[in-house]
């Protein structure tokens, strides 16, 4: 007899029989599309067993880093120099002060998939069974990282790259026939945009100038170089560009005047609040126009307030769980932005992703000022992201969509981690999915027909992202579920559904 699940049992979040057909019978058999993570490419490529759980489950894990600071525990036993036990043992102790906090319930997820740990709940009493069982598996074959991804059904990743990264790892990825997971990178130049720190923007135009082998003295010159990455960057597949972005600038400076503040900048002074913000529209439409040539899907990760927390950022770096929701109003230039592409015939497929809740709504009708005949879903609103990628978060932009929208193109769900454990977020969103729309096809909200429900489930879960990204995948999916009944079904019919729900 198997052990006995504690806590994420079968059924978790699927309250009710649809919500649960919908699941086992169409959304867990689907693979998953991860089209933006912050995955280290390197592991990927060298396929290494890791040392130990902490090095794969809290390094780089600013969500967990946040919880331990907020249960007050101390920075050597977070970001320090601890022993990697300690750590966790560390997170171990904070695990039970997170109830209601969507990290208890990605713990347990996490601890179930792939670990196969869902006999007891992580806390101080059982950090040592955790960590010894869990070593012991990350010491096999199956727990290296591309282990890992082919466990956890993964069919595309891809990463996030700065335009002056050499793309080896990527190119050694693709040369490896017994890699059998897609590993793209993703255009992120937000370096590129940041010239309110000189010293630091021009050390990164000398990276630029060594990946293009050629000098970047004049704006002419940058967008040349940029150019040339952008190509460099498709030939090795990639096919996504993304942003993150505080708020969205506003204006159209003329080429002259951005030429103008590059050349101050690039002689080491500093721009105006005025003159970065120029300068990053431009920057902005010159990115826009180069993906809608080359075919690609813009992302803009817009709203955090980053790096609050100066004495941390200093002794740290970025990234580290010092940043937050902001509340810019960005609704205006977002729309000029998006016009302006769109009178010049160069609007590329795009998903705008809000960290604000506020701005679910804002969104979700703005993408529909831009759709357009003969590419269904064209604009996207991005699935809840950051502090919103939780239960509540998820459900208001899936609500939002739906009221405003077409939740029937929506790409769905993304992991935005930079650990290999996470790709059970995507479990987390198709039970949520299908915890919502079985909720509401049993309430006469929605048709109780589950083939209906259920191709739109396998749609959000896996085959409109399959259709939307340039990926050479179809609309390939698993195998469709057992035909269901209507309720008035026959008693082998009634076996078939009850079996589906029950698979393991």
């Amino acid at each position: 007899m198997g052990k006995k699940d504690v806590f994420i049992t079968k059924h978790f979040l699927l309250l009710g029989k649809r919500a649960r057909e919908l699941y086992h019978g169409y959304a867990k058999k689907e693979r998953i599309l991860d089209y933006h993570c912050h995955l280290s490419p390197a592991l990927i490529a060298a396929n290494r067993n890791f040392g130990d759980l902490t090095e794969i489950w809290l390094q780089g894990d600013h969500y967990k880093w946040r919880a331990m600071r907020a249960n007050g525990i101390g920075e050597h036993l977070i970001t320090g120099d601890a022993a990697p036990r300690a750590k966790f043992q560390a997170w171990a102790e904070t695990v039970p002060a997170c109830l209601r906090n969507p990290l208890y319930h990605w713990t347990h997820l996490e601890l179930k998939r792939p670990f196969g740990i869902s006999d007891r709940l992580l806390g101080p009493a059982t950090a040592e069974s955790v960590w010894q069982e869990c070593n012991a598996a990350l010491a096999t074959p199956a727990f290296t990282p591309r282990g890992i991804l082919k466990a956890m059904k993964v069919a595309v990743v891809c990463t996030t790259d700065d335009p002056t990264d050499s793309l080896s790892d990527h190119a050694a990825i693709a040369a490896d026939p017994s890699c059998d997971v897609q590993v793209r990178p993703t255009w992120r130049p937000d370096r590129g945009m940041a010239i309110e720190d000189p010293q630091r923007f021009n050390a990164w135009l000398d990276r630029l100038e060594q990946a293009v082998d050629g000098e970047v003295g004049s704006y002419q010159a940058y967008l040349v170089a940029l150019a040339k990455r952008h190509a460099v960057f498709h030939a090795h597949g990639c096919r996504l560009s993304d942003h993150g972005i505080e708020t969205v600038p506003a204006g159209a400076p003329s080429e002259r005047e951005v030429a103008r503040i590059f050349a101050k900048v690039r002689a080491g002074g500093r721009p105006s609040g005025d003159e970065a913000e120029a300068f990053r529209a431009a920057l902005l439409h010159q990115g826009a126009v180069m993906d809608h040539r080359a075919g690609w899907v813009q992302q803009f990760h817009i709203g955090p307030l980053r790096n609050a927390n100066s004495r941390l950022s200093r002794a740290l770096g970025p990234d580290i769980g010092c940043d937050s929701i902001g509340e810019a109003s960005y609704a205006r230039a977002l729309a000029s932005f998006l016009d302006r592409l769109d009178r010049e015939g160069t609007l590329a497929k795009t998903i705008l992703y809000n960290i604000h809740p506020k701005d679910n709504e804002m969104l979700a009708t703005m993408i529909g000022n831009f759709q357009e005949g003969g590419t269904p879903g064209k604009m996207q609103i991005g699935s809840g992201w950051w502090f919103l990628d939780q239960k509540d978060g998820m459900e208001r932009q899936l609500n939002a969509l739906s009221s405003l929208g077409l939740l029937s193109r929506f790409v769905g769900m993304l992991t935005d981690s930079r650990s290999f454990l996470s790709f059970t977020r995507h479990e987390y969103f198709r039970r949520i999915l299908c915890g919502l729309l079985g909720q509401e096809m049993e309430q006469g909200l929605l048709p109780d027909d589950i083939e209906l429900v259920g191709d739109l489930v396998r749609d959000l879960c896996y085959r409109n992202a399959a259709n939307y990204f340039d990926f050479g995948l179809g609309a390939r999916t698993a195998a469709p579920a057992a035909p269901a009944a209507p309720a008035a079904s026959s008693a082998r019919a009634r076996k078939v559904r009850r079996n589906g729900a029950d698979s393991g």
